[in-house]
């Protein structure tokens, strides 16, 4: 099909199909789009000649994937551009060609145990979406299975988690593959059982939330990052988020974002008068940083509950690399680089001890910062089911373009994941209410300031994932690698 091309444009069709593939993508969903790319990627892993040109295929189509995915990527590095912006280019390059690696290491390993084999490329496929979440601190954005998450197909992610969504992406264009070369049978037995799972998986119509269901407050200040920190600016932030927390009738909990206060929590730990006049006996949550007595400084989230007594605090765990801190921070900071989010030092410190945290008037809430509601398999429940998972972040840093969406998007399925309500507040948005199968039930939208009074869904039954987690599907794509790889051993033989 493309071996007629000339190789300059056999790649750019590769990029092209790759981009297309991306198209599944929030904000833009085209589902669709993104099965068909596949399929036709695995009708030209039926034609190519060696692991080699395998493993070029995928990296091409890989890079236009990741290239359109992950463009938002640029979006951190303009926030202060004469310090960072030089980076950018070679952060979406970097990043895109990187995480394509991934899919051409799949295909080479594909090619080399059973050679042109669709089946292989696919569980291949799924395997390295999986390595790629963990490997280096982990990066599961864009995964393949995301393309669900507007569909009924995601209420999958609570059996099986993310990387049952992906296996899913692969088989439904594993199933239109087998159509293009007129295996009719096999093509219409796996899209009819997929069809089949997506109708069974279906929610249906939202349970009505009880009368007595906590009122919780989000609180979207809309500070442009490169404001958010000014101390000409940051006063006036600050008191935006207290007139907005005291406005109405008193809620049953006010969530603020993360770093919503521009202080270092030490110092205003002694006076938060102002804060708990605004919550009026409330509860409040919000995002601080602080510095422990080490030296060590921390990105985090307290509750403050009444008379300004900060009752608990989580440090958030999972950094961002190059963001929250440096590896070899020492080494970087002698030739200008630094993590853009962090203020002084070589980065924040990583956080230790785990969720929930107890609020009053609620119950147990699993507390994630940011980037922690990327990472399925690393949500800490505890004993006790707890009431909610609560989310804050600081999407400002993504401005207005794809980042803010597809983060929603991942924080949808963590709900569907632990069936628990989420409560997300978002700097500059987007700030939402979402139930236990991953419905946005309230939001505010990108770019705006107000405050949200959402009641707070119910607690559904723990899905299969909270109690299996990922080996399942670890065990589906091992258990099929093998099949394949004895049943080349038994033709060959």
């Amino acid at each position: 099909m493309l071996d007629r091309l000339p190789r300059w444009a056999r790649f750019g069709a590769l990029f092209g199909l790759g981009v297309i593939a991306a198209l599944g993508q929030a904000p833009l969903d085209v589902w669709p789009a993104t099965l068909i790319a596949l399929a036709v990627l695995l009708v030209l892993h039926r034609q190519v000649p060696t692991a080699r040109a395998a493993a070029w295929q995928l990296w091409f189509f890989g890079l236009g994937y990741f290239g359109f995915a992950l463009r938002w990527i640029i979006e951190p590095f303009l926030v202060d551009a004469a310090r960072h912006g030089w980076m950018a280019p070679f952060a979406i390059v970097l990043m895109a060609a990187g995480a394509a690696v991934f899919w051409a290491v799949a295909a080479w390993f594909a090619q080399r145990l059973v050679p042109r084999n669709q089946i292989t490329l696919a569980l291949f496929l799924v395997a390295v979406e999986m390595t790629r979440s963990l490997i280096l601190t982990g990066f599961p954005w864009a995964l393949l299975g995301h393309i669900w998450v507007p569909t009924w197909m995601a209420q999958a992610s609570g059996i099986g988690g993310p990387h049952l969504l992906t296996l899913i992406t692969v088989l439904a264009a594993l199933g239109l593959a087998r159509l293009w070369a007129r295996d009719w049978l096999r093509g219409g037995v796996v899209l009819a059982v997929l069809m089949v799972l997506a109708v069974t998986l279906r929610p249906g119509p939202a349970p009505q939330i009880a009368a007595d269901a906590p009122l919780v407050r989000l609180v979207q200040p809309n500070a442009p990052q490169h404001l958010k920190w000014d101390p000409v600016h940051r006063d006036a932030f600050v008191n935006t988020l207290v007139r907005l927390s005291g406005q109405g009738d008193r809620p049953d909990l006010i969530v603020w974002p993360e770093t919503a206060v521009p202080y270092l929590l030490n110092f205003i730990i002694d006076d938060l008068s102002q804060f708990d006049e605004a919550a009026r006996g409330a509860p409040l949550v919000f995002g601080v940083q602080r510095r422990d007595d080490a030296g060590l400084f921390y990105n985090s989230l307290v509750v403050m509950e009444q008379g300004g007594q900060i009752t608990a605090t989580y440090d958030k765990q999972h950094l961002v690399p190059f963001g929250e801190y440096v590896p070899f921070g020492d080494l970087f900071a002698r030739i200008g680089i630094r993590g853009m989010a962090v203020q002084e030092g070589g980065g924040f410190a990583a956080g230790t001890v785990p969720g929930p945290l107890n609020i009053p008037g609620i119950g147990l809430a699993v507390p994630l910062i940011c980037y922690e509601g990327i990472f399925a398999e690393e949500i800490v429940t505890g004993p006790v089911r707890p009431r909610m998972l609560l989310l804050i972040t600081n999407d400002g840093w993504f401005g207005e373009a794809a980042g803010p969406h597809q983060h929603l998007a991942q924080a949808r399925l963590r709900a569907i994941e632990q069936g628990l309500p989420m409560v997300r507040a978002a700097n500059t948005g987007i700030s939402a209410m979402i139930d236990a199968q991953g419905r946005i039930t309230a939001s505010l939208p990108l770019g705006v300031e107000g405050a949200l009074d959402a009641p707070l869904p119910a607690v559904a039954v723990a899905p299969p994932y909270t109690r299996v987690g990922d080996w399942p599907v670890g065990l589906l794509l091992f258990c099929g690698l093998l099949v394949g790889v004895l049943r080349r051993k038994t033709v060959s033989d």
